[in-house]
């Protein structure tokens, strides 16, 4: 019987307009939607929206500022490789300069030791010289007076004399 009644109870639905009757719930559940829209909108969507367009300003500003700190940090990385590199070649030109003006420096006092060294042995070959000299001519006189000796023990102390 229950069967029955609900059949009777589907029957009077669909006799009053069935499930699309449009009498004033539609217009009143679409004005209920437009408000929870409008509420929704000026409550949750709006701030959000702008909480999020916020921080994408926020991320553009910091990734644009962050490109311009990376450039100048390569513009100046490079003009520092720049400067190194001149400072490096400054540096080698004043060490080769310095190394030739040691060699030249070194060379200068090599001719001066070398001019003194060839003073020094011109001065013994003349002191030997001298030396030598008076040598031959003390020998000279030892020579002559051994050779009288000599004269004197082979001919005799009277011969030598007359002589």
């Amino acid at each position: 019987m229950t069967h029955w009644i609900t059949l009777l109870a589907v029957e009077e639905v669909a006799k009053e307009g069935g499930l699309f009757d449009l009498d004033a719930t539609l217009p009143l559940m679409a004005i209920q939607f437009l408000i929870l829209a409008l509420i929704l909108n000026a409550t949750l969507y709006k701030p959000l929206g702008n909480a999020i367009d916020g921080r994408n300003e926020y991320i553009r500003s910091n990734q644009l500022e962050a490109q311009e700190r990376l450039s100048k940090t390569e513009k100046l990385a490079q003009q520092y490789e720049q400067d190194l590199a001149g400072a490096r070649r400054q540096a080698q030109t004043i060490v080769a300069e310095a190394q030739a003006e040691a060699q030249k420096i070194a060379g200068q006092k090599m001719a001066a030791a070398q001019q003194e060294a060839q003073a020094q042995r011109e001065q013994a070959a003349g002191e030997i010289e001298q030396q030598k000299q008076q040598a031959l001519a003390s020998l000279e006189t030892q020579v002559d007076a051994l050779s009288r000796q000599m004269l004197e023990k082979l001919l005799g102390a009277d011969l030598v004399n007359q002589r």
